[in-house]
């Protein structure tokens, strides 16, 4: 389906914080890359809390750590945003804050935090998806009035499983054929299986927009409409491929119920209950 809502919310004329041909360019292929956002200081306390989250996994709270299906390395650590303080700050910055404020033309929060791992030798693929329609779906997100960043912490290649993305996708709703199985989210952040676009959408994608693989230094940031169609292949080479995620919505775009047939997803996936417009 034709997407109904707009891609850039700010009003015509209204300054943005990044050069106007960016703004065009996330507009009209749906995500952007900006190079050398944080310095090799920050990126170096960035790494360091990393670790410091991967090696104490027992001060995070049941769930919130995922591990790779086969090997048993952390995959991913959610809502970092509330148990690091770094994180909490990162969140917050006005190079990032700002953005999303001025992108969604209203405050906003953070939907979802994680770091990712993806170790390198076993780091598994995650299949091409849109994240609106789970969070559609399955957290009862009502429109398309939101984005993520990822803030890159190791360097992305083009062979350790970088960020794939469809340009000119998130124009389009690819709706996801079945029904969502209970507790679907156990599974889907291990492996994702349902939720997932028929080989006829992607394949009329990609023939419209092709694939781009953001490969970056550490300190870039890649934002993404979180409707455009993305994915990333498994990492089988030495260096792995880390990064700090968030997710900004729109304070007026807070989740309803779902708009499927299950319970709401847990709060370290879905901010629901604790929502704070950042300062």
């Amino acid at each position: 389906m034709e997407r109904q809502d707009p891609t850039v919310y700010a009003s015509q004329g209204k300054e943005a914080p990044i050069p106007e041909q960016q703004i065009t360019h996330y507009a009209e292929k749906g995500f952007m890359l900006l190079e050398g956002v944080f310095s090799e200081s920050e990126v170096l306390a960035f790494q360091q809390e990393l670790e410091r989250l991967r090696g104490s996994t027992a001060t995070v709270a049941p769930g919130e750590t995922i591990t790779e299906p086969e090997s048993g390395d952390v995959r991913s650590i959610f809502r970092i945003h509330e148990s690091s303080p770094i994180f909490k700050a990162l969140a917050a910055d006005k190079r990032l804050a700002d953005l999303a404020r001025y992108i969604l033309n209203d405050e906003v929060y953070i939907h979802q935090s994680r770091l990712n791992y993806k170790p390198g030798f076993r780091g598994k693929e995650f299949y091409w998806h849109s994240d609106f329609e789970t969070w559609h779906v399955e957290d009862g997100m009502p429109r398309m009035r939101a984005l993520s960043m990822s803030i890159t912490l190791t360097e992305n290649f083009e062979y350790n499983g970088p960020l794939m993305l469809i340009p000119g996708s998130h124009l389009q709703y690819a709706a996801c054929e079945g029904e969502t199985p209970d507790n679907h989210y156990e599974a889907s952040l291990k492996k994702q299986e349902y939720g997932v676009p028929s080989d006829t959408q992607l394949e009329d994608m990609v023939n419209k927009g092709g694939i781009v693989s953001a490969k970056c230094k550490p300190g870039s940031v890649i934002i993404f409409d979180c409707n455009t169609m993305h994915g990333s292949n498994g990492n089988i080479s030495p260096e792995p491929r880390s990064n700090v995620f968030f997710v900004y919505n729109a304070v007026s775009n807070q989740v309803a119920s779902p708009f499927c047939e299950q319970p709401p997803r847990p709060e370290y996936i879905c901010s629901r209950e604790h929502i704070k417009p950042l300062p």
